[in-house]
C-alpha cells in the first residue's frame, strides 16, 4: 500500500475543485469536464451493489414476484377430450392432445426445488431404489442451487420448467409468461447445460381442473414449444397429512400407470423422504417400474444438450446469481459489523464521556499545580490576509500570558505585513519560503521562547480563556498534548448545522472516550497544546502523511505520553460551506488518517506504551473511523431496499431504532456541552446524506492509497462569520487553508 503525500502549496493555488477535476479554463472544462476516475469508481461501485442486491431480490422472489392465486372458473373453452384425457397436454404446432401413462408405469414427479437440504435425500433414495424421476424445477431454486440440478440429470432423472417465480400464470400477460419461462430456461441450461421441453404450471392439478383462465395458457405454452405435464395422483405430501397417508395416496389402483405429484421443497419434507423409501420397494415388488416421463412414454429424451453462446448465457446467468448471494452475505456481514461497531461504539461513549465529564467536574479535580508559565502560540499562514488580524486579536485578548508566532509560508497576499503592521506586543511574524504545514510548525517550534507550544490554524479565533483551559492539564507531568474544544462557528446553514453535530459529538463524546481508554488519536490542528520536550522527543511535527496532527499524536502515544482532552479550551473555527470544500476536506483528513495508521502499524507488534496503543488505540481508530464509515451506509442501503420489496414495517422499525440511538447520543453530547438541541432537527436528514457523502469520500481515499496516489494540500475558501462570543469585532471578510480534523 503507497500512502504517500504531496505537501507544498502551489502559492497561486485557488479553491481547489474535486480532486482530478480540470481547472477552469483549461482543456475538457468546463463544457466537457469529465468525471474524475476517483469518483466514477466509487459510484460504480455503488451502482454494481446495487444491481447485485436487485439480482439478488429477483432471484429470492423479493422483487416482482405475484402471490396471487385465482380459483375456478367456467370450463366452456376447454376441450372434452382435454378434459376427459391424460395427464399429459400436447398443444404444440397447433395440437391439441393428452397422453396416458401405461400400466404398471409410474411418473414420480417432484414440485418446487431444488431444496438444499431435502432435494439431496429425495436423489439419495431414488438412487438406492434403481429409480428414476422427473423434477420440476424453479429458476429461483435452479439459479441457487445449480449443483443439485446437475446431480439430477447426471443420475437419470429429467427436469422440467416449474416457472421461474412460481407466478399463477393465468394472471400474467403473454410477455410475463415468456420471460417466467425464458429465465427458468436460462437457469436450467446455466445449471446443467441442457434444455428441457416439459413444463408444468404452478399450481395446477389434474386436466379435468382445466378451466377457460388455465387452457388458454397451456396453449400458449404449447406454442413456444413445451409439453403441460400435470398429474393424475396427487400423494398431497405439502400437508403432511403422516406416512402411511402419503403413500395410500400416492398409490394408483389396479395397476394403473400414473403421474404421482410430490414436493421436494418448500417446506419440511421429512415425511416425503420416509414415505418415499417405503413407497418405491413396496410397489417395485408389485410390478411397478419408475421411469421418468419419456421413458414411460417410450419418446426421445426432453433434455438437449446446449451449446456456444447460449451456454455460455445461463453459466454467466448462474455466476451472477452465486456473485449476487455472495455479495449480499458479505453485505449482510458489513451490517452485522457496522450494528456491533455502532452500538458498541455509542454504549462506549456513552459509558465512558459520563465518567470522564463526571472525573474532571468535580470540586476537587485538578490536573496539578495550576500551570501559569507563558505560552507560545505558533500560527501557521498560508495566504491568510482576510482573517489573519482577527485570529491574532483573539489571541491578544487571552487571559494567559503568550507569546505568538505567525509563521508566513510564503504567502502572497500579504498575510505578514498585515501581521507586522499591527504592532502588536508579544507578536512575531517569521517568514519562510513555501513549504507546508509541518514545515511551518516546525520553524515557529524552532523560534519558541517557551517550554510550553499552543498551536492554532490561521482561520481559527480562541475565546479569552482558552490558552488558559488548554495549558492546565501540563500540571500533570505525564501529559505531553491536549486536545481543545473546536466549535463550528457558522452552523446557520444546513451542512454547518451537520458539522456542527459532528463536531460536537466527535470532540465531547469521542475524545472523552479516547481520553479515559488513553488512546486518543488526534490533536487538532485548530486548537492543540504540546509540551516542547515531548514534541522534540518525537522528531517535531513530520510531513510523511496529510494529517501531521494525527501522525504526531500518535508518536507521542508511543512515546509515552498522555494525550487528554480540555472541555473549556474552546476554539472557533469556519467549517466548509458547499459540498465541495467539504469533500476536499474531508478526502484529505481520511487519506491522511489513513497514512498515519498504516505508518504506526508496527505499534501492534511492540511492547511498552506504543504496544498498548497499538494493539488498543490502532484497532479503535481504524474501526471507528476508517470501517465503520465505510460500511455505514448500508443501514441505508438495506433501509431502501426494505421500504422499495420489504419487510417494510422492521426495516423502519430497525431504522429508527438505530436513527434513536444516534439521536440519544447527539442530545447528551449537546448537554455536556451546553449547546441548544434544536440543531439536531437536521440529525434524521444528516444521517441520510451525510453518510453517504462520507462513504465516498472514504471508498476514494482507499483507491487512493491502493493505487499509489498522491494528494496536495488544498485551500478551502472562508467566508469569515466566525469569531469567538465576545471576542474582538471582526475587521473584514476571512479566508484560509483548511485546518486538520477536528473530529
Amino acid at each position: 500500500m503507497a500512502l504517500r503525500a504531496r505537501r507544498n502549496r502551489p502559492a497561486s493555488a485557488a479553491t481547489s475543485p474535486l480532486p482530478g477535476t480540470p481547472a477552469p479554463g483549461s482543456p475538457g472544462s468546463p463544457s466537457r469536464r469529465r468525471v474524475p476516475l476517483r469518483l466514477l469508481l466509487p459510484v460504480l461501485v455503488l451502482v454494481a451493489l446495487t444491481a447485485m442486491l436487485m439480482l439478488r431480490g429477483y432471484v429470492h422472489s423479493e422483487i416482482l414476484a405475484d402471490h396471487r392465486i385465482r380459483g375456478e372458473a367456467a370450463v366452456t373453452e376447454v376441450p372434452d377430450k382435454i378434459l376427459e384425457g391424460g395427464p399429459v397436454i400436447d398443444t404444440r404446432s397447433g395440437r391439441t392432445a393428452s397422453l396416458e401413462i401405461p400400466d404398471h408405469r409410474l411418473v414420480l414427479t417432484f414440485d418446487d426445488g431444488p431444496d438444499p437440504e431435502w432435494t439431496p435425500k429425495v436423489l439419495d433414495v431414488l438412487k438406492e431404489h434403481h429409480a428414476h424421476a422427473v423434477f420440476f424445477v424453479t429458476g429461483t431454486m435452479t439459479s441457487r442451487y445449480p449443483d443439485l440440478v446437475r446431480r439430477m440429470i447426471d443420475e437419470g432423472h429429467e427436469v422440467g420448467l416449474h416457472t421461474f417465480n412460481h407466478p399463477d400464470l393465468s394472471y400474467q400477460s403473454d410477455s410475463r409468461i415468456d420471460w417466467e419461462l425464458s429465465t427458468n430456461q436460462l437457469a436450467i441450461t446455466g445449471a446443467a447445460g441442457v434444455r428441457t421441453s416439459l413444463f408444468r404450471p404452478p399450481y395446477s392439478s389434474f386436466a379435468d381442473a382445466m378451466d377457460d383462465k388455465s387452457w388458454p395458457v397451456t396453449e400458449h405454452i404449447g406454442a413456444r414449444g413445451y409439453i403441460t405435464v400435470l398429474n393424475n395422483t396427487d400423494s398431497e405430501d405439502w400437508r403432511k397429512p403422516g406416512v402411511d397417508e402419503i403413500i395410500r395416496r400416492a398409490t394408483p389402483q389396479h395397476g394403473k400407470g400414473a403421474i404421482v405429484l410430490m414436493h421436494d421443497s418448500g417446506g419440511d419434507r421429512h415425511q416425503t423422504v420416509q414415505a418415499l423409501d417405503r413407497f418405491l420397494p413396496e410397489l417395485q415388488s408389485q410390478g411397478y417400474e419408475f421411469q421418468n416421463l419419456t421413458e414411460a412414454l417410450g419418446a426421445r429424451s426432453a433434455l438437449t444438450p446446449v451449446t456456444g453462446v447460449d451456454l455460455w448465457k445461463g453459466k454467466a446467468w448462474i455466476f451472477l446469481v452465486q456473485a449476487s448471494d455472495d455479495v449480499t452475505d458479505v453485505l449482510v456481514g458489513g451490517l452485522a459489523v457496522v450494528g456491533v461497531a455502532v452500538m458498541g461504539r455509542f454504549l462506549l461513549m456513552l459509558l465512558l464521556s459520563a465518567a470522564h465529564a463526571r472525573r474532571v467536574r468535580r470540586r476537587d479535580f485538578a490536573w496539578g499545580p495550576p500551570v501559569t508559565e507563558p505560552v507560545t502560540v505558533l500560527v501557521p499562514a498560508y495566504n491568510e490576509a482576510k482573517c489573519i488580524e482577527n485570529t491574532v486579536r483573539s489571541l491578544m485578548a487571552s487571559e494567559h500570558p503568550v507569546e505568538v508566532i505567525v509563521v508566513d509560508d510564503g504567502s502572497s497576499d500579504g498575510t505578514a505585513r498585515i501581521v507586522e503592521d499591527m504592532l502588536l506586543p508579544n507578536v512575531r511574524v517569521v517568514r519562510q519560503l513555501n513549504a507546508g504545514k509541518p514545515a511551518a510548525l516546525n520553524r515557529g517550534l524552532r523560534n519558541a521562547r517557551h517550554d510550553l507550544i499552543v498551536m492554532m490554524d490561521g482561520d481559527t479565533v480562541f475565546e479569552p480563556a482558552t490558552v488558559r483551559e488548554l495549558v492546565q492539564p501540563f500540571g500533570d507531568p505525564k501529559v505531553g498534548a491536549v486536545a481543545g474544544n473546536a466549535k463550528v462557528g457558522n452552523r446557520d446553514s444546513l451542512i454547518g448545522a451537520w458539522q456542527h453535530i459532528e463536531y460536537v459529538m466527535g470532540f465531547n463524546l469521542d475524545r472523552r472516550m479516547y481520553d479515559v481508554l488513553r488512546c486518543m488519536p488526534t490533536i487538532p490542528g485548530a486548537v492543540g497544546a504540546f509540551r516542547r520536550s515531548a514534541l522534540e522527543r518525537v522528531g517535531g511535527m513530520s510531513d510523511d502523511t496529510l494529517a501531521e496532527d494525527t501522525d504526531i499524536t500518535m508518536a507521542l502515544h508511543r512515546d509515552g505520553w498522555r494525550v487528554v482532552y480540555a472541555e473549556k479550551a474552546r476554539a472557533w473555527t469556519e467549517a466548509p460551506e458547499s459540498v465541495q470544500q467539504l469533500w476536499s476536506q474531508r478526502y484529505r483528513w481520511s487519506y491522511g488518517t489513513m497514512q498515519a495508521i498504516w505508518k504506526h502499524r508496527r505499534a501492534l507488534l511492540d511492547r511498552g506504551p506504543s504496544g498498548r496503543f497499538g494493539r488498543v488505540g490502532l484497532p479503535l481508530v481504524s474501526l471507528f473511523m476508517v470501517v465503520a464509515p465505510l460500511l455505514a451506509p448500508l443501514i441505508d442501503v438495506f433501509l431502501l431496499y426494505g421500504l422499495i420489496f420489504g419487510p417494510t414495517q422492521k426495516t423502519v422499525v430497525a431504522w429508527l431504532g438505530v436513527l434513536a440511538v444516534q439521536a440519544v447520543c447527539a442530545a447528551y453530547a449537546f448537554r455536556l456541552d451546553r449547546e441548544r438541541m434544536t440543531h439536531l432537527i437536521s440529525l434524521p436528514l444528516q444521517q441520510l446524506l451525510y453518510r453517504q457523502l462520507m462513504y465516498v469520500v472514504l471508498l476514494q481515499s482507499w483507491i487512493t492509497a491502493l493505487t499509489g496516489g498522491r494528494l496536495r494540500w488544498q485551500k478551502l475558501r472562508r467566508t469569515g462569520v466566525v469569531e469567538a462570543p465576545g471576542g474582538p469585532a471582526r475587521s473584514g471578510t476571512t479566508s484560509g487553508i483548511e485546518g486538520s480534523p477536528a473530529a
